[in-house]
């Protein structure tokens, strides 16, 4: 059982890895928007190879990931935390 200090703690970690990734995300899509109306006013008419799809993939690998690890991971890494606090409980006694 976890004191309400411990749990206002995980609250507040939870809480900044999603501004943070608020944060990411916002960036990730301005830059990309940036990069595109860069791409955009300075083609050739048509000649001009879409580099913007560059960043927008790659960065967008990093997003993904960072999504993956604030609102997915999150579950994964309580189960494993309390897991191994069983194990080492349990070497302790």
């Amino acid at each position: 059982m976890q004191s309400d200090e411990e749990m206002m703690r995980k609250a507040a970690k939870r809480a900044d890895d999603k501004i943070g990734f608020c944060i990411h995300f916002s960036i990730y899509a301005v830059m990309n928007l940036f990069f595109f109306f860069i791409w955009l006013f300075t083609k050739n008419d048509g000649d001009s190879f879409p580099w913007f799809v560059f960043p927008l993939v790659a960065w967008g690998i990093g997003i993904v990931a960072h999504f993956l690890g604030v609102f997915a991971g999150g579950s994964f890494r309580d189960k494993l935390t309390e897991k191994e606090y069983s194990k080492l409980k349990k070497r302790n006694r």
